[in-house]
Order: structure tokens, then sequence, then C-alpha cells
């Protein structure tokens, strides 16, 4: 299903003139220098393609002949056409030990045959006459001596091509060389060095139902620097069967490999249709583009991600674009267009499927909608309106940072907000365990909190109360009711007191109340003693009185759950006193 989804994505990429996915055949690839050369074949300068992009080099990318893929005994046999790293191109090893100077040595050996038996071929090419003089003359070694090879060295790997001088695109931007990769495109690309695979091996592509070459090794689908593919499989393993190896009993056609390869490669590659949670790479798009008032594919990273500094508002705009979609009925939610998420993490070998998300546009608009109608909560105006994944995330690990963040639980929670299903019990046990060490209930915890004892009640079809977006003084909920209570002895505390019992109760109050609340009621009658406004202290009274009435007991321990409440109890209780009192009017009215 996620090959064929992809196959699809890049048949309608293709499809569209205004797309820049890569022709079959080719790729996009980033080339930091070029090699210019003149039409002699005489070594003229290194070209750097860099730009300084927010303060790093970013190199230009070019779109090349796609890459052979190198695996085995005999990768290094492979070599890109008219393109490839500076082992290849000119024979510079990655260090100076023996082993990889001997193997610098035999990749440029390689290189240039390729180009001699493509020059055999295409005698009458110019371009190609050109690279042929450069190697026939030595020009690769004058490069060494240029004043920008120093910078080309320090990039591990660096990707080299040619450019004539004179010429506007570079080598491989001839008509020959363009002709000539669309005639390879129905050949099988040699592999591993095997002269077995020069033959075509025919059979029933999965993916596309039709009659293809089999392709045995799939093309590289990077997530990172480690990880290679997201379909390999071994040359010796135990799903062999009917005489069929390797990827012979899993036939994928060398047309579909490129096209999911090049489909998955283009949305990693684009920071529209991609983000990055904790460890796992996300991407995701739709079956077909609509030009309608909401598109779900241009939004659906907001509602994640965090907003860019050059733009904070956008996760804003995006999700009142949502809201306004629904409101004006500006899109016709059950048009049956179908929306995929895929979660990616690093692995040692193959890539990793984190996890694998299949709806329409409608549903899952749906199912966002309701995860930030469930985070909805009263909140400072300093605060921002609604909050991303990100945010929500690191309000509850160490430092807020999110590599603190448990690598599968920022998944488990997309995968809950596009379900529709409770959120995971970790997420709530880590926001109250970092309440209570940091003795602070932010707007995000609270809104934590709040989405996630809804929503387990809600999909449990639990006959409980739900928890309001503000202060529910008909809430009577233990928990709730001692949460109210604290923070209105806090506000007293700190209106005739030192101010300092949340740093020094909180933690004991939402777990343990027996244990510490004849304590801060005794505390509470010394401070009310101090305060000099009469009806200040008439109001507290009655604060107090109020929330009681559903107070029989202190209960010697509170469980996770109501632990959450007491915290929503709290900062409902905590919020109430930054708003006005015309706007109290207006609620009890």
């Amino acid at each position: 299903m996620i090959l064929q989804a992809l196959y699809e994505y890049y048949q309608r990429k293709a499809s569209d003139p205004d797309s820049d996915i890569a022709p079959e055949g080719w790729e996009w690839k980033e080339i930091p220098f070029l090699i210019l050369i003149s039409e002699k074949g005489v070594f003229i300068n290194l070209v750097d393609t860099r730009e300084q992009n927010n303060g790093k080099a970013k190199a230009k990318r070019f779109l090349v002949p796609h890459a052979d893929v190198r695996t085995g005994p005999n990768a290094w046999k492979q070599a890109n056409l008219l393109w490839d790293h500076y082992g290849y191109l000119i024979g510079h090893p990655k260090t100076d030990s023996k082993k990889d100077v001997e193997m610098a040595t035999k990749q440029l050996s390689v290189f240039i045959e390729k180009i001699q038996n493509l020059n055999n071929k295409f005698a009458d090419d110019n371009l190609l006459n050109a690279v042929k003089s450069f190697y026939d003359n030595e020009e690769h070694k004058k490069i060494f001596c240029d004043e920008k090879w120093p910078e080309c060295a320090k990039i591990t790997g660096c990707n080299l091509t040619f450019s004539i001088d004179k010429q506007e695109n570079i080598v491989f931007n001839s008509k020959i060389i363009q002709d000539f990769i669309s005639s390879q495109n129905n050949e099988i690309r040699n592999e591993d060095g095997d002269d077995s695979n020069t033959v075509n091996i025919e059979g029933i592509c999965l993916i596309s139902g039709e009659k293809s070459v089999i392709r045995r090794t799939h093309s590289r689908t990077p997530i990172n620097k480690d990880t290679k593919s997201l379909i390999a499989i071994q040359k010796s393993s135990g799903y062999d069967s009917y005489g069929k190896t390797q990827a012979y009993n899993a036939p994928v056609g060398q047309k579909a490999e490129f096209a999911y390869t090049t489909a998955l490669n283009t949305l990693l590659q684009n920071r529209d249709n991609r983000f990055q949670l904790a460890d796992a790479s996300v991407v995701f798009w739709a079956k077909k583009k609509k030009d309608l008032a909401f598109n779900l594919e241009d939004h659906f990273k907001w509602y994640i991600d965090d907003s860019p500094k050059d733009d904070p508002d956008r996760g804003i705009h995006s999700v009142k674009a949502l809201y306004n979609s629904f409101h004006s009925g500006n899109i016709a939610f059950d048009d049956g267009n179908s929306f995929y998420v895929l979660g990616l993490a690093p692995n040692s070998a193959r890539i990793s499927v984190r996890f694998w998300k299949t709806g329409t546009v409608g549903d899952f608009s749906n199912k966002i909608k309701q995860h930030f109608d469930d985070f909805e909560i009263v909140r400072s105006e300093k605060d921002p309106e609604y909050l991303s994944l990100g945010r929500i995330l690191r309000s509850i690990v160490l430092e807020y940072k999110m590599e603190n963040v448990p690598p599968n639980l920022a998944g488990k929670v997309v995968e809950c907000i596009l379900d529709g299903t409770p959120y995971p019990e970790t997420l709530l046990n880590l926001c109250i365990n970092r309440i209570r060490a940091e003795r602070h209930v932010t707007r995000a915890r609270a809104a934590i909190v709040k989405a996630c004892l809804n929503r387990h009640n809600r999909y449990y079809k639990r006959n409980v109360k739900e928890v309001l977006m503000s202060l529910d003084r008909t809430n009577v909920n233990i928990g709730y009711r001692i949460g109210r209570l604290f923070a209105v002895l806090e506000k007293i505390d700190e209106e005739g007191g030192s101010g300092t019992i949340r740093e020094r109760f909180y933690s004991a109050a939402s777990s343990s109340p027996a244990t510490v609340f004849s304590r801060l009621l005794t505390l509470k009658n010394h401070h009310l003693a101090k305060l000099e406004n009469q009806g200040r202290k008439i109001n507290f009274e009655k604060e107090i009185g109020e929330i009681f009435e559903a107070i029989t007991d202190f209960p010697s321990h509170l469980v996770l759950k109501e632990q959450g409440q007491f915290a929503i109890g709290y900062y409902h209780q905590r919020q109430n006193y930054f708003v006005s009192k015309s706007e109290n009017k207006d609620k009890e009215i």
C-alpha cells in the first residue's frame, strides 16, 4: 500500500507541467562544485555552486542521470554517468589510508572507462569529446592546485560534474546524452557488477500490475546519512520460495521502483511535505491535488510542526483556515480524495516505518479539528492561540528540549490525532511528573491534561463530566476541587504571606492531600488576618466555602487521573483571577 501510494504520487507529479519531479532516468542531486573545462578539455577552474542560507553553505541542486545502486563487494565498479564523488572523477581518496587510496584509483579508472565507452558510441558529441580529452591529457590532476580545491576536499564525498566553458548547461544536458538516458530506461541497470544482472528478468510488478523488468536492489531513499533504502532483501533470505530468490519473490518492476523511490526522495527533500518529529521524518501527500479554498496538503505540516521563525503565525493561520473551512463550507470534505501520512525512523540497514496512516481528506480534517478542540483551554493574551505538537511535547520534558522526548512518543501522539483515539498514557504520565517536578502548571500542560482526560472518557464512553476549557464551578471531582482550593490558598499566601506555598507544598498537595491541607488551612487564617481589605477577605472566604461544598474529606492519595484533575482545577482557578469582573459576569449570564 505504501509503495502503491508513492507510485501514484509520482504519476500525479509527473503529469503536472509545473512540477519539478525528476523524469524517468534522472534525479535531483546537490553538486557543490563544477569542473569547468574548455571545449578542448583543458581545465579552467572549479566553480563553487554553494550559496549561504541561514549561515550555512547550501549546494545547488542539478538534474543528473539516476545513480546506480552500489551494494556488495563489487560496488566500486558502478560509476555514475558523467557525475559522481571526487573518488570517481579525480581519484581523491576519502582518507589517506592505503586501502582508500587504492580504492580511489580503481574508482577513477572505472569512471574513465565509462567515459571512453560512451564516447565510442557518440563520437560526434563535442561535449563528450571535451570530457574524454580532459582525461586523455590528465587535466584532472590540475584540480588539486586550484585555489578552491581545499574547500571541495573538506566536503566528505563531494559530488562533482562537468561544465563546458561558454556553454549554458552542464555536460549531460546535451541532446545526445538525454536521448541515451531515455533509451536506457527500458533496460535493467547493472547491479553489484554482477554479469548475471545484465539479463533482463521479467515478472508481474506488484505495484503497477504490469509485466516488467524486475528490480533486484532498490535505490536509496535516505532520511539521514546512516540509512539507505526503504526496501532491501538479503541475498540469502528465509523468505525465498519456489526457486525465487531475493527481490524476485516480491517483484517490483524497474519503472515502478524508480517512481516510488523518486516520489519518496522528492517528499523527503520538500520542506512543505516533510517535517521532523523527534527521531522520525514524517512525509505526507494527497492522492489528488485540488484547487480549493482549503487544501489539507498545504496546511498539514503546520498542525504538527512549529511555525518557522520568519513567519511565527504560520501555524495559527493554518488552524484558522481549517476552522473557517468548516464554518463556511468552502470545501467538500467527503470528496473521497485520499490522504497519506508516513512516519520513517532511522535504522541500521533498512529504514524503519514508524507509522502509516491513510484516510480521506475529510476524515483527517475532522480528526485534526477535534484535536485542537480537545486542546483548547483558557489562556493569557501572551499565549499562542493554538498549540503545535512540538510545543506540547517540549512542555513535558526536561529543559523543554525536543531531544529529551521519548523516541516513540511523538509518533504515537500523531497516530492518536489521525485515528481519533485516546492519547498515550505516557503523555499524561510525563506531564504530571513534570508539573510535580517543577511545581508549575503551564497552559500547554493544562491543555494536555484536559485533552487526555476528555478523550479517554469520550472514547471509552465513561459517564463522566468533561473538563471544560475554563473554570467550572459545577465540577465536583475531588481532585478538581482540591486543586481549586490550593490555588485560592496560594493567592491568599501571595497577598498576605510569603508567597511560597506552591514551591513548598504543590507536589504533596497534588498526590497526598491529607498530609498537608490541615497545615495549609491553618496558614490561611494567619495570611487572611494580614489583609487590610475586608472585602477581599470576604471574597476569599466565600470562594473557599463554595469549594468546600463538594469536599467531605481530604483523601490520603490521588491516583494519576485525579492528579490531572488537581492540575486542571488549580490552573482554572488561577486563570480566573486574571479575568475581569465584567467577563466573569458575562460567563455567569
